[in-house]
Formats: C-alpha cells, sequence, structure tokens
C-alpha cells in the first residue's frame, strides 16, 4: 500500500475534530478550497469515502480507520519530540496544535483527581486534548480512535488496547444543609425518592437513578432530574438548594466536613470502578500517561478493601 500524505492526513483530522472545513482551514492555516483539495485527493488514493458532507458531518468506516492511523503517526512524532528533548535539553519546540495527544476521561475523575496527574506532562509541552463525556460512554471514543486511551468504568480490554483497573470511586448522596432540614428532615427514604429532585449530568447520566435502585433494592426506578452538564456545576447547583446530588465523595469532602452539605443517605454509598485502556503500543509518552494516571489513581481512588496509600 503506498504511503498516505501527513498533511492530507492532518486535514482529514481537522475537518473532523473542528466540525467543518472552514474552522479547519482557519486551524491549518490554509484556504478552505486547500482542505477541499487534500479532502479530495486522499478519498481517491483510498478509492472512498472519508468524510460525509452532511451536517452535522459523519466520518465514514474508511475515515475513522483513518482518524486512527493518524493519531497513531502524532503518538509517534511526540515520542519522537520528547527522544530529542532529551538528547538536546535546549532545544525549543514542542508538540503543535495540530498534533495534539488525545484521551477521554469522565468529568468526576477531571472535576477531582485526574487532571493533576497530567501536569507534569503538560508543562513539557505535549499538546495533551481531554475529551470529556460519562465513564460509561468514554470508551466508545477509543473504540473509533478518537483518542489513544481513556478512563472508564468498562472492565474489558477492547481489541488492540490493553486495560488495567485505577480503583473505586465512591458516591455519595448529599444536599445542601438547609434543602435537607426542611424537606429532607429524616434523610432519603424508600417513599421521597420520587418526587425529590435530583440534580444529573446530563441525560445520558444514569448515577442517580443506579444509586437509588442499589441504595433501596429496586429493579426500576423514575427520578424528578435537574441537568447540569459539570460535575463542579452540579455540586454548586446542590450548594444552592436545587435538590440532592449523587456526586463523588472526593469532589465534595471539603463541604461535608465544612457543614454546608449533609450526606442524607449516610448508610449507603455506591463505589464505581474504574480502568484505564489505552492502545497497545509501545510508546514513551503514552507509559507516561499510564504512569501519570496510575499513581494519581492510587493516591485518591479506593481499592474494594479500604483507600491505597501513596507510593
Amino acid at each position: 500500500m503506498s504511503s498516505f500524505d501527513p498533511d492530507a492526513l492532518e486535514c482529514l483530522a481537522a475537518i473532523w475534530e473542528e466540525g467543518g472545513f472552514e474552522r479547519a482551514a482557519q486551524r491549518l492555516s490554509i484556504t478552505q478550497s486547500a482542505v477541499s483539495q487534500r479532502l479530495r485527493a486522499l478519498e481517491a488514493q483510498v478509492g472512498t469515502v472519508l468524510i460525509v458532507r452532511s451536517r452535522p458531518l459523519r466520518v465514514t468506516s474508511a475515515g475513522q480507520l483513518l482518524l486512527k492511523h493518524t493519531k497513531m503517526l502524532r503518538l509517534l512524532r511526540a515520542d519522537l519530540e520528547k527522544d530529542l528533548k532529551e538528547l538536546a535539553p535546549s532545544a525549543t519546540g514542542g508538540g503543535r496544535e495540530d498534533e495534539r495527544v488525545s484521551i477521554a476521561v469522565n468529568a468526576d475523575s477531571i472535576a477531582t483527581w485526574a487532571l493533576p496527574a497530567l501536569t507534569a506532562m503538560a508543562r513539557t509541552g505535549l499538546a495533551i486534548e481531554i475529551i470529556t463525556d460519562d465513564q460509561d460512554f468514554t470508551h466508545e471514543w477509543l473504540r473509533e480512535g478518537q483518542v489513544l486511551g481513556c478512563v472508564t468504568s468498562m472492565d474489558q480490554a477492547l481489541r488492540g488496547c490493553r486495560m488495567e483497573p485505577l480503583g473505586l470511586m465512591d458516591y455519595v448522596a448529599v444536599a445542601h444543609k438547609a434543602y435537607a432540614s426542611e424537606h429532607l428532615p429524616h434523610g432519603l427514604g424508600a417513599h421521597q425518592f420520587a418526587h425529590t429532585p435530583f440534580v444529573a449530568f446530563n441525560r445520558k447520566d444514569d448515577m442517580q437513578r443506579e444509586f437509588v435502585a442499589q441504595a433501596f433494592g429496586l429493579r426500576r426506578v423514575v427520578l424528578k432530574q435537574l441537568f447540569v452538564p459539570s460535575s463542579e456545576g452540579q455540586v454548586r447547583a446542590v450548594l444552592a438548594g436545587w435538590g440532592v446530588g449523587v456526586v463523588p465523595r472526593l469532589l465534595v469532602q471539603p463541604w461535608l466536613d465544612g457543614g454546608q452539605l449533609v450526606n442524607v443517605l449516610p448508610a449507603f454509598r455506591l463505589p464505581v470502578s474504574l480502568y484505564w485502556h489505552c492502545w497497545n503500543l509501545q510508546s514513551d509518552v503514552l507509559d507516561g500517561l499510564s504512569q501519570a494516571l496510575r499513581q494519581a489513581a492510587q493516591n485518591s481512588l479506593r481499592t474494594p478493601d479500604g483507600v491505597l496509600t501513596p507510593g
């Protein structure tokens, strides 16, 4: 098979990542006509359509394969950049904006333990892109080849990937002390949850229903939900008295300790197992990302028999 033009591959990635030809042209500092020409040339070389010109744009199966190939090339370039810096520490430069190393991480991990883990690598100049989604869906980004790794609740390795457990994140039901005093003076009970507003991340977020179902041994749960698409925003909404939030204990412990929030069902916590999945490739950059996330998880997440100690 003939080799593909790296500029054309990056053009394909830019169209998909930016959501259109105009924004891709702006990112690549070329004309929109040049973007179209590069894509047509790549499609002619492959012999099939790579992107369906619909609204929104849709990438074809062949396009997904080339997008994954492009991200692998980015990873190789990032490894080369790292090795060159070690050989010539005074060398300037770094990963270009259009050569981002992308990973998918659930919003609650970003809000608690995962972001500090990536700080050191970001400071080296690695062009990191973090894509956020629910922990039950981040693996889809990896399956489609749009990221090189993901933090997810899925416990089965994808084809061509390796997986390792990170630990348990405990979720608790909390409310503002004034709200709890007025509406839930005896805590959250089996006969109250249906009329209690729950603050959820979005319509894909099943955490609230799963929490209630397991807490009260129910098979089917219908909740009154409000949606705030941010982990920190959910906490602010609960602090403002919107209702009950099922959130990571890691995130709300300061407010629990300070008394602003109360645990409305202290006898129950919902542990969610998290795993790191990544491409099964030899890469210093990928190994560095894995090690950083592994260490941060050891310092913050819980094992089935307790809390892991730093080390």
